[in-house]
């Protein structure tokens, strides 16, 4: 994204909420995953936003993306991270030591933090858990350690990676609930995996069962307003009005990138004479369209069955329910043009999963992940049963 559109006041909403908080946000302290589609903005908002505000706080903030590297193991990108903030504190100069505003003792106003263990060691079958790591850091800080794992669901890929969630979980269990513990260990995950982040808090196989997990907050109007504001500064004649931008920006699925596509388009297009209200909606729809071509045509690399299953889904108000019964396998049969097994079912539903297109809301509960392709979807298929206008019989 070439325009950074910061949010101080939301990331120092979040930051109160997990450092400090009230008796409905406790909760947060289980851990937190946020989840959103991908390019609306929320590694940005990570790094620019939300991260600085915590550390404006008194935290200390640990940031690891898994899909820096994916050839490395989310395991060893997480102690990695870790490694190389605890070697930082370990030095009166570091930046991160500097960052910490609440220190108190002599012993780390003069000194870096001195740990009972060789970092090299962290990770290994010789050195510390991660709880006794991360116990001595707040121990020693007497400050809140927030560690924000991005794009979390990859852990999940591996027996490391969810043994690594085990381990973090069992940091939590052991430093939080301890009376008059000088910090918390306070744990973010985010992905644009909705369904496996969804996972990740509803499945009880899962490290963090029953954290906290909330949709992304994306950007809005006042994102909009700047974006034009910015323009109009930069000297550009062809703008909409905010409430057309603004229309376009949500049909765009809140995403920045797609808005600054279809802006840019509008500047290139635009007849003369041209009003610019009416164009952008057209190049909006047609981007929007675009972008739900790809998710379609993923369903449609998963074979006829999968294409009946999405259907299904993409077809009920809500949540769908009833995507393993005999009615069902009979809907699918008349679309696939064979009949259907239930046992055929679950494998498809699997797929459908890893492939981001779905998320299971419950037992036997799905939905789409994204809604706008769902509306995409919803609009082919009426134009596909709607007989043209003049073309009906005689009777």
């Amino acid at each position: 994204m070439s325009i950074i559109h910061r949010r101080p006041e939301l990331a120092a909403q979040m930051a109160a909420q997990l450092l400090h908080p009230g008796v409905l946000d406790e909760g947060l302290r289980s851990g937190l995953f946020i989840s959103g589609l991908r390019r609306t903005g929320k590694t940005t908002f990570l790094l620019n936003d939300l991260m600085p505000a915590l550390e404006e706080a008194g935290a200390l903030v640990i940031y690891v993306d898994l899909w820096s590297d994916t050839q490395t193991s989310p395991e060893k990108l997480v102690h990695a991270a870790i490694k190389k903030t605890l070697a930082g504190l370990q030095s009166p100069a570091s930046n991160a030591l500097k960052k910490l505003k609440k220190l108190e003792g002599a012993e780390i106003e003069g000194f870096g933090l001195k740990f009972g263990f060789k970092l090299e060691t962290l990770g290994t079958a010789e050195g510390p858990t991660l709880a006794q790591a991360l116990t001595e850091v707040i121990d020693q800080a007497k400050t809140d350690l927030v560690l924000i794992i991005d794009e979390v669901q990859q852990a999940i890929a591996s027996g490391e990676g969810q043994q690594m969630l085990l381990a973090l979980k069992a940091a939590r269990d052991a430093i939080n609930p301890r009376p008059n513990t000088p910090g918390h260990f306070l744990f973010i995950g985010t992905g644009s995996h909705r369904a496996l982040i969804n996972e990740l808090t509803a499945r009880r196989n899962q490290a963090f069962n029953g954290a906290t997990s909330v949709a992304y907050p994306v950007l809005g109007s006042d994102y909009v307003e700047s974006l034009l504001i910015r323009l109009t500064n930069e000297g550009a004649t062809v703008l909409p009005s905010l409430t057309a931008a603004n229309h376009a920006f949500t049909l765009l699925g809140h995403r920045p990138e797609e808005m600054l596509k279809a802006l840019s388009q509008l500047n290139r297009s635009l007849p003369p004479g041209g009003d610019p209200d009416e164009i952008l909606p057209v190049i909006a729809a047609t981007l929007r369209s675009m972008t739900a071509d790809i998710e379609l045509m993923k369903v449609e690399h998963l074979g006829s069955l999968a294409i009946a299953v999405f259907a299904r889904i993409a077809a009920t108000e809500g949540e769908a329910k009833g995507l393993f019964s005999a009615q069902a396998a009979q809907q699918y049969s008349s679309v696939v043009g064979r009949e259907v097994h239930i046992e055929e079912i679950q494998p498809v539903i699997n797929e459908l999963l890893a492939a981001n297109l779905i998320m299971r809301q419950g037992h036997g509960v799905y939905a789409l992940i994204d809604p706008f392709v769902q509306e995409i979807w919803r609009e082919r298929q009426d134009l596909a049963t709607t007989p043209p206008r003049g073309n009906t019989k005689a009777h």
